[in-house]
Order: C-alpha cells, then structure tokens, then sequence
C-alpha cells in the first residue's frame, strides 16, 4: 500500500484510523472458510501429513532453516492447490522486515509475499523461531488487501509462518470491513493442512470466478 505507512510499522490500528477499516460484525461475513468445502483424496491427505511430519521435525532442532517456511510447508500447499498451473499467475512483493518483542528478547524475521490475481495474497513469516506470531503479519496483509484495485470485490489473505496458518477477508464497500478465520494449527490433534488445503482451493476458485 503505497507508503502512506511504513510497511514494517502496519498495524490494525492505523487502518481502522485512517482508512476507517472495522471489523465485520456479521458471523457471515466470511463463510468460505468453512462452508462448501471439497473434499480431499486419499493422495493428498497422505502427502499433507508427509508436509507435516517434515516440518514438525524440523521444529524439534531449532533454530529453522532460512526460508524453511516456503519449502517445506507454503510450496507444496501452492503445488497442491494449483496455483502453480494456468490460469493462476503468482507474483512476489518486497519483503518486509518486522521485529517483535519477547521477555525483552528482540525477535526478527521477514514477510515474504506473494500475490494471485490482485485479490488473493499469501504471507510468508519467515524467523529463526517458529512460533513467531502470525499476527504480526496481519496489519501487513490487511494494507495490500485494501489496495486491491478492483475495489468492489472481496480480496483475501493467507498468513503462515510454517506451524500456524490464518486467514482473512476483507470488502471495501460500503465500509472497509475484514474478518478472519479460526487459527490453524500444526500442532492441533490430527492435520490442520486438510482444512488449509481446502480453504486455498476455494478460495482461488473464488478469486478466479468471472465478476
């Protein structure tokens, strides 16, 4: 969103400030989270918990590996989805470097990020610490979801740093409004990656729907 606010500095707050962005009240708002969703085979369950089981070992020798978010978890999630095939085209933005605070140990890392069809991005948090907070990209996800330039449709945002996944939504008329999905995660009781899988096929059903 061009620098009107530092990219690293985003927050919710100076969103909802100065674009008037606001939370949307409507339990529905978002609903292709979780509404008709396909089903997955028996292949791609059993190649998900293959992208599971590497990176959960991965977790165990920290520190992480550099990009090991993209390799071992966002790649093969984009490959199963499709959004490496026509008609999908990706594209990357700079990445953006963010630091947050922990018991007054400095943590940083970077937010890699890629772009489908100008309605759908996808955000990499990328640390030497896994559980470096998703929220941390949110503010940054929601500023270039409400520079999409077709602003009469919704846009979408898929944030992971590797062991979390959350989604957004987000429309710009009447009022900016967003909501966000529940968050996923690797270290739930099962795999999360099924329902993960499934939200990023619909939603770039979604985005690649004619108007």
């Amino acid at each position: 969103m061009a620098s009107v606010i530092p990219a690293s500095q985003v927050s919710i707050a100076d969103l909802e400030r100065r674009y008037g962005l606001r939370e949307a009240p409507d339990a529905n708002f978002f609903v292709e989270w979780h509404t008709g969703l396909g089903d997955l085979t028996e292949l791609e369950k059993q190649y998900l918990d293959r992208v599971k089981g590497h990176f959960t070992r991965l977790l165990k020798s920290p520190p992480l590996l550099e990009n090991s978010v993209k390799m071992v978890v966002l790649s093969p999630l984009l490959d199963m989805a499709g959004f490496y095939d026509d008609p999908f085209h990706i594209r990357s933005e700079v990445s953006v470097d963010v630091t947050a605070e922990d018991e007054n140990e400095v943590i940083r890392g970077k937010i890699d990020v890629l772009v489908l069809k100008e309605r759908l991005w996808i955000l990499a948090l990328e640390a030497k610490r896994s559980d470096f907070d998703v929220t941390v990209a949110t503010g940054q996800a929601l500023a270039y979801m409400l520079d999409n330039p077709e602003p009469d449709r919704a846009s979408f945002a898929m944030i992971s740093n590797g062991q979390n996944v959350l989604f957004l939504k987000l429309t710009q008329t009447p009022q900016p409004q967003y909501s966000n999905s529940r968050l996923f995660s690797l270290w739930n009781p099962g795999n999360d990656l099924y329902q993960v899988l499934q939200i990023m096929k619909t939603l770039g059903r979604v985005v690649m729907a004619a108007p």
